[in-house]
């Protein structure tokens, strides 16, 4: 089974917040590929489905942020599944403008309080990670201390541009989920149109 798992915070207060891009995607993957209606398991809500006879299951922890990797614990128990193959972590993303995005195979957490929390539990740097941009537009600054900004409510206009990914966002899981990370790194890691990102 793979797992695709959108990183936010719980409550209505953080909804709209710019540290929830993650569920905003998983959401939008739950509607376009026509899964099972969200429901709570344990401290999860979870979306199944299949996409061609692949089993996959969409996450959205209830934990906050930096206790995010628990909910992995029913799943790293599992002897056929692997958290270098089967996991997708969906994040957002300050260092990255609103309107890019970047995948990798592997890496570190980069500060980010959910992917410590994900790293911890896997007990690896080994899992794919899509981060989602939700920095200012290149040439301006963040205002504010990080955590400010990632718990404050995205304007109306980063909102439009972080949706116009998720059709590609969609493109690139689909990828992943039939041909692994490498594959849709190739794919959709590119530099040019100004909206994907490589390095």
């Amino acid at each position: 089974m793979k797992l695709i798992v959108g990183l936010g915070n719980p409550g209505k207060s953080y909804a709209d917040t710019r540290h929830n891009a993650g569920w905003w995607v998983v959401d939008h993957l739950a509607g376009v590929w026509r899964f099972d209606a969200w429901r709570k398991d344990h401290e999860t809500l979870v979306s199944d489905g299949r996409l061609g006879s692949q089993r996959v299951r969409l996450l959205k922890p209830q934990t906050y942020m930096n206790l995010s990797g628990s909910v992995l614990r029913p799943y790293l128990r599992r002897e056929a599944w692997h958290a270098d193959a089967d996991l997708l972590i969906i994040v957002d993303e300050v260092a990255l403008p609103v309107g890019r995005f970047r995948l990798r195979a592997q890496g570190s957490a980069g500060g980010h309080n959910g992917l410590k929390s994900i790293e911890a539990a896997v007990g690896s740097r080994a899992y794919a990670r899509l981060r989602v941009g939700v920095g200012p537009p290149e040439g301006r600054e963040r205002k504010g201390d990080l955590s400010e900004y990632v718990l404050d409510k995205a304007g109306k206009a980063e909102r439009r541009d972080i949706e116009a990914l998720f059709p590609e966002l969609c493109s690139l899981a689909e990828l992943w989920v039939r041909e692994g990370a490498e594959a849709a790194m190739r794919e959709y890691n590119r530099v040019g149109d100004g909206r994907r990102d490589g390095a």
